[in-house]
């Protein structure tokens, strides 16, 4: 069985072979013919072909002169450009210093603001610091009819220990025995007094509760210091020094 599966095999490939070299094509049998003539024989339109010598040029010469052009720019090195230095954009930093002033009371701040407004400061260049002072009350002895018997009265608290100041403002003239943030405190050091011996004394309010305010100029420039010479007389005596914080 295997030799006939042999000779077979072998058969075909003997046939192919024969096939393939073209031996049995007096009998019908054969490849395709892919020699040249028959390629020159399957061309389409051979006249349509026109062959073109070396010399000769299909493009006229009208056209050829921009593409000969084009290429001799294409060649030639572009010019160099030259950069030019950006200028410096870092912007130099410009010193300035926090000023302040006051206490100032309402009506001088009324004062105040009116003559920042006249000297045209950006609105963010300053600030109006509201601060509320406690009252005080005093301990006061007076008025006195007299300098002399003010002087005297004076000379007789000493000679006890009782320190005296003066009594100032609309309370003059007077004495002041001693001052005090909160009435409670002050008449405590009243009825003190009284068990010393000391007549007359009592307690008034030297001030009231209040609010003042303090001028803040946080970032003054070189610039701004001829400006705020200007506010003097709005300031009411009261400098701008160096901001305490």
């Amino acid at each position: 069985m295997l030799r006939f599966v042999l000779l077979i095999l072998f058969a075909a490939n003997l046939g192919y072979a024969a096939w393939g070299q073209g031996w049995l094509t007096a009998v019908g049998w054969g490849p395709g013919q892919t020699s040249e003539p028959w390629r020159l024989e399957k061309q389409m339109r051979p006249e349509a072909v026109q062959l073109l010598n070396g010399t000769a040029s299909p493009t006229p010469v009208a056209d050829a002169a921009p593409i000969a052009a084009s290429a001799t720019d294409a060649t030639e090195p572009a010019p160099l450009e030259t950069e030019t230095p950006a200028p410096a954009t870092a912007a130099t930093e410009i010193a300035t210093q926090c000023l302040e002033a006051g206490p100032f009371t309402q009506e001088e701040t009324k004062t105040l603001r009116s003559a920042l407004r006249a000297q045209e400061l950006p609105w963010d260049s300053y600030e109006l610091r509201t601060q509320e002072v406690a009252g005080r009350w005093m301990v006061y002895l007076g008025k006195f009819p007299s300098p002399e018997l003010l002087a005297r009265q004076r000379a007789s608290l000493r000679a006890q220990g009782i320190d005296t100041d003066r009594a100032g403002g609309n309370l003059e003239p007077g004495l002041s025995l001693g001052r005090f943030s909160s009435e409670e405190a002050a008449t405590r050091e009243l009825t003190r007094l009284l068990r010393s011996g000391v007549r007359g004394a009592r307690v008034v309010q030297e001030r009231a509760t209040t609010q003042v305010f303090t001028l803040r100029l946080p970032a003054v420039t070189a610039a701004q210091q001829a400006k705020l010479a200007a506010l003097a007389p709005a300031l009411g005596g009261k400098a701008l020094e160096a901001c305490a914080e």
